[in-house]
């Protein structure tokens, strides 16, 4: 294979990069995936995938290849919306080249990351380094609100059980060995409900609930004095119900999103929410989210994750390292660890090792004037083949 982008065939680099701009000017927000998922099954299979599937949640995977090792690339296909249109220098579907960056919502967060997983694979089957090898590449829904449930599901489904995966969310083309684990949990503080002109009568689900916050504040501080990666814990939504704005509030919630790092169990995490309930009319349970499909099939997410790392010995981290030095020119000078949650969530559980890259600065996922360097999508893309010419 080529050891620099430059050398890929004639034309890919302008095929990839037209591919990434479509799916940017395809709006797919969380469970309105559906034209992008049908998209990218008619690019696999133009460009000569073995076999093409969308199964019944709407996540779509391609395969090439039929050998004992197997090999998975995902990335998500969903984006946050965009609810500010009009504030955008450039339209957030416009799919633009400008100063040498795609713009557009999804860019980033992470439709580039995609494209150059789709045609990395193409590339590894024509410079014929797919001998014992099954590789295959998954476009998923619905990761932006429940991280790894649509890849959970898909490889339920299918039966497949790769040997590695390469998580494919924006590094900066970084390579990145981790991320941190993620816990939200709603609390729930009770009252007893009295008319506003006799509040000795009830009892205030809000007051309740307020020395509470004040614990969780302290929690975080307390996290945040650690010295070295530390888990963050962050009150992030509150409500109260009453029968009337002239009663009081019978029932207070708020919804927690706590950040863990490695060595935090889940054991360490469920009794820190107990003390912060302590000795109050209240109570914790894991923020179940419930969502639905754009092929109607009900998701049920449990947002209860550990935090995670490769070592740096490991074969695929080698691997991987191995395909840098060949793109440019010298080993990684850094890695990266993730501060947010991933679809490395379905499959590290599951023991199989698992690594991330992608184009991109990830901190400007989610962001007004989203854009993504087309150098590191190129970039990317021949880093990826040249990885799985390695594993």
């Amino acid at each position: 294979m080529a050891n620099t982008p430059s050398e890929n065939p004639a034309g890919i680099n302008d095929a990839l990069i037209a591919f990434a701009q479509d799916l940017v000017r395809i709006p797919s927000f969380s469970g309105q995936e559906e034209q992008a998922i049908r998209f990218i099954a008619a690019k696999m299979q133009s460009l000569g995938y073995d076999e093409v599937t969308i199964d019944r949640y709407g996540n779509v995977y391609g395969r090439l290849g039929t050998g004992d090792k197997v090999i998975l690339l995902d990335s998500h296909i969903d984006t946050v919306k965009v609810l500010d249109e009009n504030l955008w220098q450039i339209p957030p579907f416009s799919g633009a080249i400008v100063d040498g960056y795609l713009c557009g919502r999804g860019s980033v967060d992470m439709k580039s990351s995609a494209a150059a997983s789709i045609y990395a694979a193409a590339l590894a089957r024509e410079h014929g380094v797919l001998d014992g090898k099954t590789v295959y590449v998954s476009c998923t829904v619905f990761e932006e609100d429940c991280d790894g449930e649509g890849l959970k599901l898909m490889l339920q489904e299918s039966g497949i059980r790769p040997d590695c995966v390469v998580i494919c969310e924006p590094s900066s083309n970084i390579i990145t060995t981790g991320h941190k684990g993620k816990a939200q949990v709603i609390l729930k503080a009770r009252g007893i409900s009295a008319h506003g002109s006799a509040p000795e009568k009830g009892a205030t689900a809000i007051y309740e609930m307020a020395e509470i916050i004040e614990r969780v504040d302290q929690t975080n501080r307390a996290l945040a004095s650690n010295e070295g990666r530390h888990g963050t814990l962050v009150m992030s939504q509150i409500s109260s119900q009453s029968v009337s704005l002239n009663a009081v509030p019978w029932s207070c919630e708020a919804y927690l999103d706590r950040r863990t790092v490695l060595g935090e169990t889940d054991d360490m995490i469920k009794a820190e929410m107990d003390r912060l309930v302590a000795g109050k009319n209240a109570s914790w349970e894991i923020g179940t989210l419930r969502r639905t499909t754009w092929t109607g099939q009900a998701l049920n997410y449990e947002p209860f994750h550990p935090a995670w790392e490769i070592s740096l010995t490991h074969p695929l981290t080698q691997a991987f390292s191995g395909a840098y030095a060949d793109v440019f020119g010298s080993a990684p000078r850094q890695f990266d660890y993730w501060d947010f949650s991933t679809n490395a969530v379905a499959v590290v559980p599951l023991g199989i090792p698992t690594i991330g890259f992608g184009p991109g600065e990830h901190k400007l996922a989610h962001m007004r004037d989203e854009k993504c360097p087309v150098s590191q999508i190129i970039d990317a893309c021949a880093v990826y083949a040249r990885a799985i010419a390695r594993l």
